[in-house]
């Protein structure tokens, strides 16, 4: 059954054990930020905060958890949610032999018409039940959320953001940050790419305001729907309405031509004027674990806000992963396998997209391999692929591969992976959050094939690599000619898989690719395929915080180089270290790794037996104090300051 709004599905959590209630008082500003960090990390329960210092509590950390993900989607599995779409989609393009076959499909026809989002006709909607126009209708009445140290402001971080082309009327429903400036003015962050962004640019063309619409609660559904990779031609509520089971009724704005969902807990709406010019937003500790830096965004400006009597403020927080995102990721990996199978790739078998990869880093595939060039036909087909053509890295590999099992498909990778003929590496869009690439939304892309090869496949026989002799791989021992490195990590070696990790510390012109030349020339990597070099003083020996590291901070083609040793063997050399203007020509601001400031810190850890949440949990930002270079959102600037 469909939620009523969010106090229906608090209801649910609390009843199952998936809710702590928070009674003290509980600072929006930061203070929420770093409770939730510790719990969502260690697997917590979602958190009720109702002392607030607004007539709202904050619910936050409700889909942070495989199963409060399939509570807020109605099901016991995500699954289950993939399954009914191939399912109907099975139903409805399947061979009919005959007319009562095809009679048959006429209920079904029916059922998906259900799911259409309709007109509410019950009276004043519950989330107008409260209405505040004018001077009433102010933004610091809500509990909004300043996250990290360095953000620009509080920003509502799970607003779900209604607008509409000024022509076609088609709807968009997407899920896009807003920094609250005042009283009464926010900023947008419509990036280049999205929906929403190209109904803003047809508004300016036309010279008129354009209504928007932010919502904030309702049923689950809502929120992971406005975060769905959907084509542009297809309404986020009828998506929402197939996964209820029920659809999504609609109710007009008070103060804007523009329609709202009647159970949302908030709304606030307004307008952007596209005739003015754009404002200063961020930064914002973003999802990729640095902050995203100021850019240029709409301005908009609140009409009115209208809400339930008992509404309830959804927020979330981003940051270094695990976060809450990281399971609306996961949910779409599992939902989007079906129709992603259905339109561009028969073959596919399942996918997966690393948390450490912060979605549009890293894609793994399995496919049912038919015939020569399968695999790199696959990688290009992702990067065409929607929204999947963020991705940076694409490795394909065989259908019998556990892909949960990151083991197995790296000693997959290290086994069938020929570096002279099964890699790619291309160019395209990249993320705007992508802080690595030279040029802000487009950058350097690599596909590893890593299926079997067929014999069409292989032009030449395979290399063959001496097993590596890890006693001449340590530090002390390569410290005698490469004083720069720090430490190492063997552990991908130790377990058959040829990858070495360094830590180096960086002074020289592109020191990093440098270097790795230097190794892959050393007679002690004869049998190592990959070198990835990491800087910084952070410590290396926890290989998910070394992929998250290197999986933002590498632009695939401009930080890696295949170099050939003395015996024509090619290494993969991989610099994920930091890059600056003076060593690396980089010529924009590198940004700072999130971490919670002392002070805050040290408030939460004096109080934690206050919130009444369980035992002490420490706080996940001393770990990546390390990373820190000075203070602030920038770790380096491009441009000298004065």
């Amino acid at each position: 059954m469909p939620y009523d709004g969010m106090q229906d599905f608090v209801k649910t959590l609390e009843r199952v054990g998936e809710l702590k209630r928070v009674t003290v008082p509980v600072s929006p500003t930061l203070e929420i930020t770093e409770i939730t960090d510790r719990v969502v990390k260690a697997g917590g329960p979602a958190l009720l905060f109702e002392n607030t210092g607004t007539e709202f509590p904050v619910l936050i950390g409700a889909y942070a958890s495989a199963r409060r993900m399939a509570l807020a989607l109605g099901v016991e599995k995500i699954e289950e949610v993939a399954e009914r779409i191939l399912g109907l989609f099975r139903q409805l393009t399947g061979p009919k032999s005959s007319v009562w076959e095809k009679l048959a499909l006429l209920p079904k026809l029916g059922q998906v018409a259900s799911y259409l989002p309709k007109r509410y006709r019950g009276g004043r909607a519950p989330c107008q039940e409260v209405v505040w126009t004018g001077k009433e209708a102010r933004l610091s009445r809500l509990p909004v959320l300043t996250c990290w140290p360095a953000d620009g402001g509080p920003f509502l971080t799970l607003p779900i953001v209604h607008t509409y082309h000024p022509q076609t009327r088609q709807r968009n429903v997407g899920m896009y940050r807003v920094q609250v400036f005042d009283d009464y003015t926010a900023a947008v962050h419509w990036q280049l790419h999205k929906v929403s962004r190209r109904h803003y640019e047809a508004w300016k063309a036309i010279g008129q305001k354009m209504p928007v619409a932010i919502a904030l609660g309702g049923d689950p559904v809502y929120a992971y729907a406005a975060t769905a990779p959907l084509p542009e031609n297809v309404d986020e509520y009828i998506l929402a309405g197939f996964l209820r089971k029920k659809a999504v009724q609609l109710v007009p704005a008070i103060t804007q031509p523009i329609e709202v969902p009647a159970d949302a807990d908030i709304v606030i709406e307004g307008y952007v004027d596209p005739s003015e010019p754009l404002v200063l937003e961020g930064p914002f500790g973003d999802h990729t674990g640095y902050y995203s830096l100021p850019d240029y965004y709409p301005a908009f400006h609140v009409t009115a806000i209208t809400h339930r009597r008992n509404a309830i403020y959804p927020a979330t927080i981003v940051g270094i992963p695990p976060q809450e995102d990281a399971w609306l990721g996961k949910a779409t990996e599992r939902i989007f396998l079906a129709p992603l199978r259905l339109t561009f790739l028969p073959e596919l078998h399942d996918m997966e997209l690393p948390v450490e990869g912060v979605f549009h880093n890293l894609a793994i595939v399995s496919i049912h391999k038919e015939y020569p060039g399968q695999g790199m036909k696959t990688i290009h087909t992702l990067w065409g692929a929607g929204q999947l053509m963020f991705t940076k890295m694409a490795l394909v590999v065989d259908a019998d591969v556990r892909l949960s099992d990151y083991w197995e498909v790296a000693r997959v990778l290290a086994q069938h992976v020929d570096l002279r003929t099964d890699l790619v590496f291309s160019q395209g869009p990249i993320d705007v959050l992508d802080h690595a690439c030279s040029q802000m939304g487009f950058g350097g892309k690599l596909g590893l094939d890593g299926t079997r090869k067929l014999p069409a496949e292989r032009l030449e026989p395979p290399l063959a690599y001496p097993p590596p002799e890890e006693a001449l791989l340590r530090l002390e021992v390569l410290q005698r000619d490469f004083p720069e490195l720090q430490e190492v990590n063997l552990r991908l070696i130790e377990a058959g898989i040829p990858v070495w990790i360094g830590r180096f510390r960086k002074s020289l012109p592109r020191h990093g690719l440098q270097l790795g030349q230097r190794l892959a020339q050393h007679p002690a990597f004869a049998g190592i395929k990959a070198i990835l070099l990491l800087d910084g003083e952070m410590p290396i020996q926890d290989l998910s915080d070394v992929f998250w590291r290197f999986a933002n901070n590498t632009d695939m083609r401009r930080d890696c180089r295949l170099v050939e040793d003395a015996a024509g063997r090619p290494h993969l050399l991989l610099d994920a270290s930091t890059k600056t203007r003076e060593l690396d020509g980089f010529t924009r601001d590198w940004p700072n790794v999130i971490v919670m400031s002392d002070s805050i810190i040290e408030l939460v850890d004096r109080r934690w037996p206050e919130y009444g949440i369980g035992a002490f949990i420490p706080s996940p930002s001393r770990k990546y104090r390390l990373l820190v270079q000075g203070s602030g959102a920038v770790a380096f600037h491009a441009q000298p300051r004065s």
